[in-house]
């Protein structure tokens, strides 16, 4: 330091510009990759803070008192700024721009009480004034980051916190330099920013790289859940039998098909004469009997229990961890139900449904299904014949 120069250090000087243009750029680049706005703002307030740094040099090598006013515009305005940076915190638009306005309009009046500070005072006043404003810009943007996690945010707002505390120990020292009257040579480095607040700036720039990267991070992994989700939705989907809301004949053949033991029974129903039904009635009212039917089997049976349409008026129930004679009166229960069967506009109308069971426990699902099958239509047989008995008993001999 040169102690007949009033500017402390050159090389800080430098760094402190070079420091300015490339936060401003890392920012600048944040924004443009996320659009979020805080980190446009931050961009914004760099490149303020650019500006007042050449005035401030100016003001420090030339002691002409007219850079003073435009110098504390560009340094207030990096505050305000940074004021709307908390204010927006981490969307993609300002929510408020009132705040922002209001201080705008205050800045005139601001810059002119501390220009007036600076004349009168010494200088050491209006930095102190400066540094102080700093400090609770700063802190304001470490409380708004309260709710941001990771170990970027942490250490971005770990990085805010210091550099308030920093810039409250310049304003405490420039207050106790200008009340004694008398500042020793060091004292001309607290006019510019130290070489501790700008590593501590590169510190900030670099926990909001790593910030930006986290959030990216976590919302690739919000978009692998929720196209994995969309995933399982479509392939649900396309199991799904539109008219019954049941799982349909091609997942009724994976399952078939799968390596894995079921262990369980299976039972195969259809719907006694539903030709005739739809042959008296109309297919819209034999589709309407089917969704019910589809309805009535998903209501009864468990969750982790599977119902299938086979196709046509034939159903396939899966049921899990079941005994046969349980799985007996289950089917019974809803033959019982559908005897009550009522469809708009017709009232009641009976349905009449058969059904096999097999046990599926140490064989193969198909041949389990196979056998429940088999079992049905010998039970449509059998009351086939006793239908065509009774009606011949009833015929006048």
């Amino acid at each position: 330091m040169d102690p007949s120069s009033p500017v402390a250090d050159i090389t800080a000087f430098f760094i402190q510009e070079i420091g300015a243009l490339l936060f401003g750029m890392v920012f600048f680049f944040l924004y443009r990759q996320s659009q979020v706005i805080y980190f446009g703002l931050w961009a914004v307030a760099w490149v303020l803070r650019f500006v007042a740094a050449a005035l401030g040099y100016e003001l420090l090598r030339s002691g002409q008192w007219g850079y003073l006013a435009p110098y504390a515009v560009f340094e207030f305005a990096f505050a305000i700024v940074l004021i709307a940076a908390a204010r927006a915190g981490f969307s993609s638009s300002m929510r408020d721009w009132r705040t922002v306005l209001r201080l705008i309009a205050i800045l005139p009046i601001f810059v002119a009480l501390v220009y007036a500070l600076g004349w009168y005072s010494r200088l050491e006043a209006y930095h102190a004034s400066h540094a102080l404003v700093l400090c609770m810009v700063y802190f304001y943007n470490f409380l708004t980051l309260r709710k941001n996690a990771g170990v970027g945010a942490r250490i971005f707002r770990f990085s805010l916190a210091v550099l308030s505390a920093a810039f409250l120990e310049h304003a405490i020292l420039l207050l106790y330099l200008y009340n004694t009257g008398s500042a020793p040579a060091w004292a001309r480095y607290l006019h510019h920013e130290t070489y501790y607040d700008f590593a501590l700036h590169c510190v900030l720039a670099f926990a909001a790289m790593a910030m930006w990267s986290e959030s990216q991070i976590d919302r690739i992994g919000d978009l692998m859940r929720e196209v994995d989700h969309l995933r399982r939705e479509t392939r649900h989907s396309l199991d799904l039998d539109h008219l019954t809301g049941l799982l349909n004949q091609a997942a009724l053949a994976a399952r078939v098909e799968e390596v894995s033991i079921f262990d369980g029974v299976v039972v195969v129903c259809d719907m006694d004469h539903f030709k005739e039904v739809n042959d008296r009635y109309g297919h819209l009212i034999g589709d309407e009997i089917l969704r019910n039917i589809g309805h009535l089997l998903q209501s009864s049976i468990r969750l982790e229990d599977e119902a299938f349409r086979w196709g046509g008026d034939e159903f396939v129930i899966l049921f899990h961890n079941q005994q046969a004679g349980v799985a007996a009166r289950r089917m019974a229960d809803i033959e019982a139900r559908l005897h009550d069967f009522r469809v708009r506009g017709l009232g009641v109308l009976p349905i009449s449904f058969s059904w096999g069971t097999a046990d599926a426990r140490g064989r193969a699902l198909r041949e389990a299904l196979d056998e429940a099958d088999q079992a049905m239509y010998a039970l449509k047989r059998s009351r086939a014949a006793q239908d065509s008995a009774n009606q011949r008993a009833t015929l006048p001999q």
